[in-house]
């Protein structure tokens, strides 16, 4: 019964290997025999062309909110942290003062109403006296030629007639004043109108607010007191950087229409979000050797967050039909990268392949292979070109070849040969 185990243990095709002993099968196995790898097929796909680098998110603005007048502020309407929508109230700084100031301002927009209505009514009045002094004096001069009248009297007539013309000079320059008052006053309402309406400070944009700095009851002032900050989470950038030798097929691309930027959180949900690259920085950093890059993304989920750190893929364009093997097929040596290729004997030669870009868990082959042909992806540790190799089942790397086929008949002759020792031990 041992020899019959021993039998299959050695089983394979080539003849000269018949009929040994399970021993020597195992020996021939480990010492000179085929040697077992992992292998994979070629395979034809569409894959991404991709860079791959780490960025952040940063706010697509902020805005710190500052008071354009000062006072009391007597009513914050939100809490911290709260989301905010562009034109919803904010804070309320106390407005009688410049309400008093607005009332003030319109008191005397009307007194000098009035006082326009006053001159313009001097005016008529001068100049219905000045008339009947101008016909006065020219009746008193005709009288004088026919000398009815003396030279005095005429003369008397004349000099009314020109003062009542300064009068009514001065009456236009008083109108004139008083309309120039009225277009002030005018103007100090609209100023005090707008004074008052920075009382209230609405939200200018969209966005998240930050740590209230100054609580409800304290005294502000204009244009220096920091109320809070508000960040636009929503749309977002992802700020990243790229080496300068994908500058040129960033731009290449970018002619051709919007690429693609893809950011997953770093986080224990690890959100993938998409967006377009919207801008490319207008210089190359001498220091880095790397160029500033954002993509703008919808961010309506709020996933990503101001400052947080992100992985960001950039996909230049899809390579159509592109050959790929697994990353542990190709081998570096010598004469650069090559693979094992497994012909239909099961033995292996080194091919020398240029590689594209990594894709995953898989590299582009540019040149050295075919679709459908064979590498192997583990057990190159031991190949040379030329060797004979038995496949093994990469889903159960130690549990022997599975069966069927040539290596079906090793790994049962192994499994047999145990099974012999120890039906020979029970006999």
């Amino acid at each position: 019964m041992h020899g019959c185990a021993g039998s299959t243990t050695v089983a394979d095709s080539n003849p000269s290997k018949a009929g040994k002993g399970g021993r020597g099968g195992r020996r021939s196995f480990d010492g000179g025999g085929p040697v077992p790898v992992t292998v994979a097929k070629v395979s034809q796909k569409d894959v991404p062309i991709e860079v791959a680098v780490v960025g952040n998110v940063e706010a697509f603005s902020t805005i710190t909110v500052i008071p354009q007048v000062g006072g009391q502020l007597t009513d914050v309407a939100f809490h911290e942290g709260d989301l905010v929508k562009k034109g919803q109230k904010l804070f309320q700084i106390d407005p009688r003062p410049l309400q008093a100031a607005l009332a003030q301002n319109k008191a005397s927009l009307e007194r000098d109403k009035a006082l326009l209505g006053q001159a313009e009514a001097n005016l008529a009045r001068d100049v219905a006296s000045e008339k009947y002094a101008r016909q006065e004096a020219e009746r008193y001069g005709k009288l004088f030629e026919q000398g009815i009248v003396s030279k005095e009297q005429g003369d008397q007539y004349r000099t009314n007639a020109d003062t009542l013309e300064q009068s009514v000079l001065a009456d236009k320059a008083a109108i004139d004043s008083d309309r120039a008052q009225i277009n002030s006053d005018q103007a100090m309402i609209e100023n005090a109108t707008v004074q008052l309406s920075y009382t209230t400070i609405p939200s200018p944009i969209d966005g998240k607010t930050g740590n209230l700095a100054v609580k409800q009851g304290n005294v502000v002032a204009a244009n220096s007191t920091n109320l809070i900050t508000i960040t636009q989470i929503e749309p977002a950038y992802v700020t990243f950087a790229v080496p300068e030798t994908n500058l040129a097929d960033i731009k290449k691309y970018m002619a051709e229409g919007k690429l693609p930027v893809y950011a997953t959180t770093q986080d224990g949900e690890a959100v993938k979000e998409t967006g377009v690259l919207t801008f490319v920085d207008n210089n190359v950093d001498t220091t880095t050797g790397t160029i500033k890059l954002k993509g703008t993304f919808p961010n309506t989920d709020h996933k990503l967050w101001p400052g947080q750190y992100v992985n960001v893929v950039l996909r230049l364009t899809m390579r159509p039909n592109a050959l790929v093997v697994p990353n542990q097929a190709v081998q570096n040596g010598q004469d650069g990268n090559f693979v094992y290729v497994v012909d239909d004997n099961r033995k292996v030669a080194a091919r020398p392949v240029t590689l594209g870009p990594r894709v995953g868990q898989d590299l582009v082959i540019n040149q050295g292979l075919e679709e459908g042909e064979t590498v192997v992806t583990e057990g190159q540790l031991r190949l040379s070109p030329g060797a004979e190799v038995a496949i093994r089942d990469a889903n159960n790397p130690g549990g022997g070849p599975p069966g069927g086929g040539r290596e079906g008949g090793r790994g049962r002759g192994r499994r047999g040969d145990f099974q012999g020792k120890g039906t020979g031990k029970t006999s």
